[in-house]
């Protein structure tokens, strides 16, 4: 086991356009991996076409039994929160991605320390690659099979679904973050599993993945959306397709995710520099 000191300067100064075309490439990179996965892909969506089922017809007996409308939700926007949801969990990929600790744990990563590109940036730019691919054949699937058989309700305002759009981009690059911190800390600790867990569970729970926050008191509700990034991984984005709030609460609430957006890139760069300070690699 020997010591790396991870300083290599990185390229700062390159042609803008030549790092645009760079970070293109990885992008479609990201999107050919994923795609090559096709078994997988189906295999994936049926399942989240089964719990759609599931967790809908769930859902519409708890606004049935509140009169039609629970916390705010009518039936209808309750079935576009399910199936969108659904979908949505590919795109943003709340579990399942344990790249960065895999290169730690066999030393590989030290290759990607001396690469031009940051590594936060790599793998950032390949997620968003692969989770146009989920946009494409994860998450539009299981819409298609809920809209044939629930009434969805479909936005009405002209900016729900570019602002929809944006808010489901920001959710990929909050969930990245949070992703990249869960195995960075393998750093330090190797084995991540634990931390995976309760990762995987407090973005499930705390995100409104299995159901909506604002079924719970409001202001507890209200310090999950500020206090916490998981609301902006899946509950956010939902919200605004199904215009839960008024048009200018929705742009807050993508503010919201922007501001999380930034603070956990920052923390990310943050905790891969002082790793790279003391980088142990294993065998080397």
């Amino acid at each position: 086991m020997g010591l790396v000191t991870a300083t290599a300067a990185r390229d700062t100064s390159s042609n803008p356009f030549a790092q645009i075309r760079g970070y293109g490439a990885l992008v479609r990179s990201g999107f050919r991996r994923y795609a090559t996965y096709r078994q997988a892909t189906v295999a994936g969506a049926a399942t989240n076409t089964v719990f759609g089922f599931l967790r809908c017809y769930v859902m519409l007996a708890v606004a049935a039994g509140a009169g039609g409308v629970a916390a705010g939700y009518r039936g209808d926007q309750l079935a576009t929160y399910v199936w969108f949801g659904q979908g949505l969990l590919a795109v943003v990929l709340l579990w399942g991605w344990s790249d960065l600790a895999d290169r730690i744990r066999t030393g590989e990563v030290a290759t990607d320390l001396l690469r031009p590109i940051h590594p936060v940036a790599l793998y950032l730019a390949t997620d968003l690659g692969r989770a146009g691919y989920a946009t494409l054949f994860r998450l539009l699937p299981p819409v298609l099979v809920g809209l044939l058989v629930f009434d969805f309700y479909l936005p009405g305002r002209p900016g729900t679904w570019p602002l929809f759009a944006l808010a489901t981009l920001l959710a990929v690059v909050i969930c990245f973050a949070c992703r990249f911190l869960v195995n960075a800390t393998a750093y330090w600790l190797l084995d991540i599993r634990g931390v995976t867990v309760a990762w995987a569970l407090g973005s499930s729970v705390l995100g409104g993945l299995y159901f909506p926050l604002r079924f719970l008191p409001a202001p507890v509700a209200a310090a999950l959306y500020l206090g916490t990034p998981f609301p902006s991984i899946i509950q956010i984005p939902l919200d605004v397709l199904v215009e839960r709030d008024p048009a200018p609460v929705q742009v807050g609430l993508v503010g919201v995710q922007a501001v999380w957006a930034a603070v956990l890139l920052g923390a990310c760069q943050v905790v891969q520099r002082r790793a790279e300070r003391r980088l142990v690699i294993q065998g080397g």
